[in-house]
């Protein structure tokens, strides 16, 4: 019942400054200035590619606040497309869900899900803009990716039959992808076991204190425009390959993104650790792990 992985949600100090930085970086557009209650927040939306940035600033006392309390400015949710809102939230009520419905948007907190705060909205057509094609993962740090693989099948009434295997001896961890709808699109939530705890991702989810929101993957035609971009206004970056720059894809800091760790690869090269390689263009020894 999941389509897309079509937005995501970012706790911020100040909407205005950070939808400015994504038009900058990624040239896209400002949609709306509105605001969510059930958040505690004002919240700007930013359309590039086909996905939505929405930048939440605290209104009050609420989830958003309570977040930059703790963690500073850094990815709040991870956001979601289906056909039939109604459906999915007579679903997840069948199933003993809790979640708030604010202006046709379904709002999950991370205790009702393995760590994973989620908003699920209607499937919208969006006009390709800018520099950008459109995010296409969210990566759930888990303590265990079976039985969240399960959890997301039931719940979402995804089919675990297409899920793919991954493990990354670089980054320290296995898991699984929960492929919605392959091979037509990549979308998927990332299910990362840590195997060791002192790489980036294991001591991330130690601060965090268990299953958490880690990162999100976004894909472009072109990696280097974006790149000039960021070149032009000094934001940070990594290339896939630390020894040289890569024109496949990048990894913005979270310096650059208000607290926003971000992989960003070129055109349908995620299918070489998607289960898919033939449809990559590239053999995975020419782009290294995910």
């Amino acid at each position: 019942m999941l389509e897309h992985v079509d937005r995501v949600q970012i706790a911020v100090t100040d909407r205005a400054a950070a939808a400015q930085t994504f038009i900058d970086v990624f040239d896209g557009q400002m949609v709306k200035d509105d605001e969510v209650r059930v958040l505690g927040a004002k919240r700007r939306v930013v359309h590039a590619g086909t996905s939505e940035f929405e930048l939440l600033e605290p209104n009050g006392v609420g989830p958003v606040q309570a977040y930059l309390n703790q963690w500073g400015e850094g990815l709040f949710a991870a956001g979601f497309s289906t056909n039939d809102v109604a459906a999915l939230a007579s679903r997840l009520q069948s199933k003993g869900m809790q979640f708030t419905d604010e202006g046709g948007q379904l709002f999950i907190a991370p205790d009702q899900t393995p760590g994973l705060r989620m908003v699920i909205s209607q499937e919208v057509a969006r006009p390709m803009v800018g520099l950008m094609r459109y995010l296409y993962e969210a990566t759930n740090l888990i303590s265990d990716h079976e039985a969240a693989a399960n959890f997301y099948a039931d719940r979402f009434g995804l089919d675990s039959s297409r899920f793919v295997p991954i493990k990354s001896k670089q980054y320290g961890y296995d898991g699984q992808l929960t492929m919605f709808n392959p091979p037509e699109r990549l979308d998927r939530i990332e299910l990362s076991h840590i195997t060791d705890d002192t790489r980036p991702m294991g001591r991330f989810m130690t601060r965090r204190g268990g299953e958490t929101l880690y990162m999100c993957y976004i894909e472009a035609e072109e990696i280097a425009p974006i790149v000039q971009r960021l070149d032009k206004r000094g934001m940070r970056y990594a290339g896939r390959d630390p020894q040289s720059p890569n024109p496949e894809g990048i990894f913005l800091h979270p310096a650059t993104l208000h607290g926003v760790l971000m992989g960003c690869s070129r055109t349908n090269l995620a299918w070489v650790w998607s289960g898919r390689p033939e449809l990559a263009g590239v053999s995975a020894t020419d782009v290294g792990e995910h």
